[in-house]
């Protein structure tokens, strides 16, 4: 496959998997003050982009990831490729390990107990707390992408 289709391809996955997760924070700020359901729907929302779009887009940034580094030869040794391929590892353990599971936490406590309660919002302070760290190592992993560092 051509290189540059590749990239492209690499290059599409990165916008929307990093511009759905950078909207999570507005959406859930916007929503703060709502209805119980209006919080409700933006969670759901929230839940379906992550899984339906966001998620499987990371999956398919480390696919045209290493087909790239492949099809260039470029080595794995290189500290930014293997720096980010970690990073990439740490995102998915910590996305799919902490935040969706809080996520799923913060919906079902939402409709049981409410905006109010205190599991609720212990489970957006920690969703909150989460999707920071997670948003610090997308950053780094589009910087080392992008600037190569030796």
């Amino acid at each position: 496959m051509d290189f540059q289709f590749i990239k492209f391809i690499h290059v599409l996955l990165a916008i929307v998997a990093v511009g759905f997760n950078a909207s999570y924070g507005i959406w859930l700020a916007r929503s703060s003050t709502a209805t119980q359901a209006t919080q409700s729907h933006v969670l759901r929302t929230i839940k379906f982009l992550d899984d339906r779009f966001a998620n499987p887009a990371y999956g398919l940034l480390l696919i045209t990831g290493l087909l790239m580094a492949f099809s260039a030869g470029i080595p794995f040794s290189r500290l930014w490729l293997a720096a980010a391929i970690g990073l990439w590892l740490v995102l998915v353990f910590v996305g799919l390990g902490i935040y969706t599971p809080t996520l799923r936490d913060q919906i079902r406590v939402l409709e049981s107990e409410g905006p109010g309660s205190e599991e609720y919002q212990r489970l957006a302070a920690r969703g909150r707390t989460v999707g920071i760290v997670l948003a610090i190592i997308v950053v780094v992993i589009v910087f080392l992408m992008v600037t190569k560092p030796a």
